[in-house]
């Protein structure tokens, strides 16, 4: 099954991102995809977006550029905005203290 085309684009920024945080580095393909245990063309295909590329090859990536500590962050729960929201909202409106037994 295709990928949706936000799913293709996002993809393709990431490869992006990770493209140029490797060049800002001045790391070669060859050194990254040597740290990350992957081969020169895996690494090329996450550069380039490709969906068919595992998460854990593009977490090697991330981690032998300096950048793993990112992906963790990517659906914390204390980013979740819409989470946030609908936890808010399911929260009791008043809460009632529980009666005491009364005294013989």
């Amino acid at each position: 099954m295709r990928p949706s085309l936000a799913v293709e684009e996002s993809l393709r920024a990431l490869g992006t991102d990770i493209r140029s945080a490797r060049l800002k580095r001045r790391l070669p393909q060859a050194i990254v995809a040597e740290r990350s245990g992957i081969s020169l063309n895996t690494l090329s295909k996450i550069e380039k977006g490709d969906p068919g590329v595992s998460i854990g090859n593009i977490a090697s990536v991330l981690q032998s550029i300096g950048l793993l500590s990112r992906l963790t962050q990517l659906a914390s729960a204390g980013e979740d905005e819409a989470g946030l929201l609908l936890e808010e909202r399911n929260l009791p409106q008043r809460i009632r203290l529980k009666k005491k037994p009364a005294a013989l």
